[in-house]
């Protein structure tokens, strides 16, 4: 046992085995000394890691076979956890977490307190096998894990009973199982989206059972009343009680900073952390999203936006069977069904005598009232009508004034207000509000109202560089907006070790009074724009390798974005908002967001009678990102609008615009290598000759991807590493995921499958960890089929499971490939059935995009052969080999040729292999070869050359082995028959001879030796042209040093016959020596 005895912060590994089997001492083969032994193993390996333990956990629900190890390190724990599920514990299956925080130690040496029970929920949901981590653990060790050691993003979740959801992430490493089924998330949890409050709640608990009670009964409850009331407090205390009462979820929609009605919907889909689902609107989205979920949404801040509010409310309910809307506005939303419910002032004197000594203590910690203040603290709580924002607004402040002079102050403010219920609140607010306003300084009252130009929250540096001028220094900014927000007028919020301020829309609302009547908001307005284009502009072309950073913070700041979009427009400002909207374009990309992008440029594109004053290079520009984006949802037939792009630069002679539009050219055209070459090739060259870098990074992203398309693994490869590397220099991480992504595929059609899947792993978990959704499908989609040839088909099952769940926030045509590879790895495993639905629904999905058929993903051909309706195979290979090239095609003539054999076509499938070989040597396709070669063997088999039959199926045997991939389970019967029929004709010694000299043959030997038996073409009489393949073959051994007799067993043939060929070959070349025929076998390589 190690000497460490850790007390305080430390790593915990806990774990047990797995529930679906029995505790280790109900094991039936499992005895006393087999315990100790799995008992002994598991203490050694924790004391090699520097661990304490096993020891007993003292968690709630903690099973008998339980344990715990303790660490200093959370390296160290992760190290163990690899060689505990490596260990030799059968039958036994661990499952394991690892979290890092504070324990208590009890007398009895066990471990207790929060992180105990945090990590035994974490492990609860694990399966056995799987090693689950916390947030906080991969926060400390994601920057110093080996190399061979990768956390795979599992998503956030809501443990059950802990209040704070979890991320969570699992331990991978190439020789632990990676794929699981979902995480065994209890039925009593389900996502808490409500916002963490800085403050206590206090009072209003009647109010809360009330509101529940008519949540039980009604799906659309409104709370309504003036600013100030506390709408969005209760709302939140509301939501975060009744959380456990809706298992769907419950999530908080906060609408104030949207000022565009149509961007209602969108700010919902964001909250429910949903991206754009291209081909779909938002409102489609959350239809689909929240489904038949037992689930609650708290509209926020409605009345700005009542009419989309109805409209979305009215869609979501009527569509939505089990869901509630608890919506808050100062006007109801006015639908049927609707129950409105005003919301009260604080009671008097008590609640609001509560929240205003709460408040008070947090401007001044040593605030106390005595029994001569509770009289006047109750007549300030008075005169403000028990509105919590007034009450607020007051006790702050006591930092300055004593209770005599807050009170003398409100007599003043509030003399002339006039009776009557709602109104009179609202003019009680106003003068709270504006009585607050009056103790500011003059430098004060002047930050207080430019802030009112920020939606969505602001930093300190958008405060100086837009609220700053002449009149308030810069330096003055940070001192005057801490003043204000110990005043309460401006609230400090700290996430992820930033501060973002905010105003509450009700003071905000007054701010915005104020500016509008200082005669400053246009100059102010226009900075503002000005400020987020700058920022916008410094993600257009990073070169600091802060380009992640930097897609974040656009992301922190959309709303002020849509502000200043919106604010470019409406001054009819056109050129500013498509270069605001052009410089998002990475955002737009990475995000999720491509519906947004397309919809800006529309919307500023759209402005014909405008569109004439805009300068040609960001006219031009804008109709290239247009284009671009809907290459990346793979609509390609907006290629007029790219050529458009690219005459306005030649027009213009602007070279670096020309590069941007002839990539976006090249980008419509990726279906066809052959279209999207020009395009690419004059693209490439002007990026080079720029020296950008940015650009030429994502050229080479759609020359890879092309090279896909193509079946060319041999270009893939290099456009994959140049572009990868470019990205990564430059900081650009989704381009360096996208041509690490196409780097896979050109590994797996090249044969290296255990490169491909490991590229393939490590994109899940970057695009996981960086919520890109187009890879994290596309990740799954490419491991699907590299698991499926390896023959790992259960896992490639769940690959393919996992890619159409994250399509279902892309395209159509996303969730149609995702089904093509489930069909896929279903023909691998031989289940012709599941072949055949998962094949039928990805023809339906992928119907309507033809130029996609030639990535020919979708078995049809191989299902309905391994059925045996050949007609229609043969109908579905026809347009497979018609809409292929490369490696696409070599797999599609190989089924075509498999189709003709069922036939009885031995010519067609004899013609269809042989020319699938010739494309597979050409592209070096590799992981073509096995299935071609086995075609041929068959053939050969056929027409009874058994022994050339046998050697061919023993070199696709080796080759398989080599390459690691393995014959798809609907052809095993087949080979079977037909290995079975060679071994009975040739005899075992025959046979074993003949599978000899095949298993000894390298891939290109294999290819070689069909070659020459195909025969002699028409060639000329003379010179090297004149060579036929063996005689070439006979040539490069010669160079190679071999001698007769050994390029005689090379070949298969006689020492007479070597001599016949090399006879031949002086006479065609006119040399007479061996070593000038040496030197002629070099020189033609």
């Amino acid at each position: 046992m190690s000497e460490f005895l850790p007390t305080r912060t430390v790593t915990l590994l806990l774990a047990d085995a797995e529930r679906s089997a029995p505790p280790w001492d109900d094991l039936p083969e499992t005895s006393a000394g087999d315990r100790e032994r799995v008992h002994n193993t598991v203490s050694d390996i924790i004391a090699t890691h520097s661990g304490l333990g096993p020891v007993t956990p003292h968690a709630e629900d903690s099973s008998a076979d339980s344990f715990l190890a303790v660490f200093a390190r959370a390296t160290d724990a992760l190290a163990c956890a690899i060689d505990l599920q490596q260990a030799p514990l059968a039958p036994i299956q661990l499952r394991a977490a690892v979290h890092t925080g504070e324990v208590q130690v009890a007398g009895s040496g066990t471990y207790t307190g929060p992180t105990v029970d945090r990590a035994a929920r974490l492990r609860d949901l694990a399966h056995g096998g799987q090693v689950v981590v916390s947030g906080t653990t991969h926060d400390l060790v994601v920057d110093h894990l080996p190399d061979d050691v990768w956390l795979a993003d599992l998503g956030t979740h809501q443990l059950r009973d802990l209040p704070r959801p979890e991320r969570v992430t699992q331990l991978c490493h190439p020789d632990l199982r990676i794929e699981f089924p979902p995480l065994q998330i209890a039925k009593d949890t389900a996502p808490l989206n409500v916002p963490a409050q800085l403050t206590r709640f206090v009072g209003r608990a009647a109010q809360i059972n009330d509101v529940r009670k008519f949540l039980a009964d009604n799906r659309l409850v409104t709370l309504a009343g003036t600013g100030g009331v506390g709408k969005t407090r209760l709302a939140a205390q509301i939501a975060a009680q009744a959380a456990t009462e809706f298992g769907g979820g419950v999530w908080f929609v906060d609408l104030a900073p949207v000022n565009q009605p149509e961007l209602m919907p969108v700010a919902v889909l964001r909250a429910l952390g949903l991206p754009d689902q291209p081909g779909r609107s938002a409102l489609d989205t959350l239809l689909r999203y929240l489904g038949n979920r037992d689930a609650l949404v708290v509209l926020d801040n409605c009345e700005h936006l009542i009419d989309e509010c109805a409209a979305v409310a009215r869609a979501l309910l009527g569509e939505c069977p089990r869901l509630t809307i608890l919506a808050t506005s100062r006007a109801p939303i006015g639908i049927p069904g609707e129950l409105t419910w005003r919301v009260p002032s604080l009671s008097l004197p008590d609640e609001a005598l509560e929240l205003f000594v709460d408040r008070a203590r947090l401007a001044r910690p040593d605030f106390a009232i005595t029994a001569s203040d509770a009289a006047a603290v109750q007549d300030i709580c008075g005169r403000l009508d028990g509105l919590p924002l007034g009450i607020e607004l007051a006790a702050a402040a006591v930092r300055v004034m004593s209770l005599g002079e807050i009170l003398d102050g409100l007599r003043h403010r509030f003399r002339l207000l006039t009776d009557g219920g709602a109104a009179r609140r609202r003019q009680t607010l106003g003068a709270s509000v504006d009585w607050s306003h009056a103790l500011l300084t003059e430098p004060e009252r002047m930050l207080f109202r430019r802030l009112a130009v920020f939606s969505g929250g602001f930093d300190h540096e958008a405060a100086r560089a837009v609220c700053a001028d002449d009149q308030l220094a810069p330096h003055q900014v940070f001192d005057q907006l801490a003043l204000l927000v110990d005043k309460s007028l401006v609230l400090a919020e700290n996430t992820d070790d930033r501060t973002r301020f905010r105003m509450l829309e009700t003071v905000r609302h007054y701010a915005t009074e104020r500016l509008h009547e200082s005669g400053e908001a246009e100059a102010l307005l226009a900075r503002h724009r000005e400020h987020y284009g700058r920022m916008a502009a410094l993600l257009d072309s990073p070169t600091d390798g802060e380009h992640q950073r930097r897609i974040e913070q656009v992301e922190r700041e959309i709303d002020n974005l849509r502000a200043a979009f919106a604010g470019c427009r409406g001054n009819h400002e056109l050129e500013p908002a498509l270069e605001l909207t052009s410089a998002l374009q990475p955002l737009w990309l990475t995000r999720g967001r491509i519906q947004e992008g397309l919809a800006w440029f529309d919307g500023a594109l759209s402005d014909r009678s405008a569109l004439s004053a805009v300068s040609a290079v960001v006219r031009g520009r804008a109709l290239a990102d247009r284009a671009a984006l809907d290459a990346s949802r793979s609509v390609h037939d907006n290629l007029e609008q790219a050529q458009q792009a690219v005459a306005i630069a030649r027009e213009i002679n602007d070279p670096a615009l020309l590069a941007r539009a002839l990539t976006s050219c090249g980008a419509i055209s990726s279906y066809s290598a052959e279209a999207a070459r020009p395009y690419l090739s004059e693209a490439i060259g002007i990026a080079r000759d720029l020296g950008d870098r940015w650009r030429l990074t994502q050229i080479l992203t759609w020359q890879a991807y092309g090279a896909f398309y193509a079946g060319d693994p041999t270009g893939g490869l290099a456009a994959s590493r140049e572009g990868r590397d470019l990205a990564e220099e430059i900081g650009d991480q989704f381009h360096a995921r996208s041509c690490r992504w196409t780097l896979g595929l050109a590994q797996m059609m090249k044969g290296a499958l255990a490169e491909a899947i490991t590229q393939f792993r490590a994109v899940t978990t970057d695009a996981d960890a960086a919520h890109d959704v187009l890879f994290r499908w596309g990740s799954r989609l490419a491991l699907c089929n590299a698991l499926a040839f390896r023959g790992d088909t259960q896992a490639a099952k769940a690959a393919a499971q996992a890619s159409l769940a994250a399509a279902a926030d892309l395209w159509p045509h996303n969730q149609g490939f995702s089904y093509a590879v489930l069909a896929t790895a279903a023909v691998a495993a031989g289940d012709v059935p599941a072949a055949a639905t998962a094949s039928e629904a990805a023809r339906e999905l992928l119907s309507v995009q033809g130029e996609l058929a030639g990535a020919n993903t979708n078995p049809m051909a191989e299902v309905a052969l391994a059925r045996g309706d050949l007609i229609t195979a043969g109908r579905w290979a026809d347009q497979e080999v018609a809409a292929s090239s490369g490696w696409h095609l070599a797999r599609a003539l190989t089924t075509r040729a498999r189709i003709a054999i069922a036939k009885n076509e031995p010519d067609q499938a004899e013609r269809d292999a042989h020319k699938a070989l010739a494309g597979a040597a050409e592209y070096q396709a590799h992981l073509a070869v096995p299935d071609i070669l086995e075609c041929l063997g068959r053939l050969a088999a056929d027409g009874q050359g058994h022994r050339d039959a046998t050697r061919l199926f023993a070199a696709a045997n080796a080759i398989r082995h080599r390459l690691g991939c393995v014959r798809f389970k609907v052809y095993d019967a087949d080979y079977q028959n037909t290995i079975t029929n060679l071994r009975e004709a040739l005899g075992d010694n025959g046979f074993g001879e003949a599978w000899r000299e095949g298993a000894g043959l390298s891939l290109d030997d294999a290819i070689a030796y069909v070659r020459r038996g195909r025969g002699e073409r028409k060639r000329p009489s003379s010179g090297w042209a004149a060579l036929t393949p063996t005689e070439r073959d006979v040539v490069r051994l010669v160079a190679e040093g071999l001698a007769n007799n050994e390029i005689a067993a090379r070949l298969f043939v006689s020492r007479r016959t070597v001599q016949t060929h090399l006879t031949h070959v002086y006479a065609k070349l006119g040399i007479s020596s061996r070593v000038q025929l040496a030197h002629e076998g070099v020189s033609h390589g």
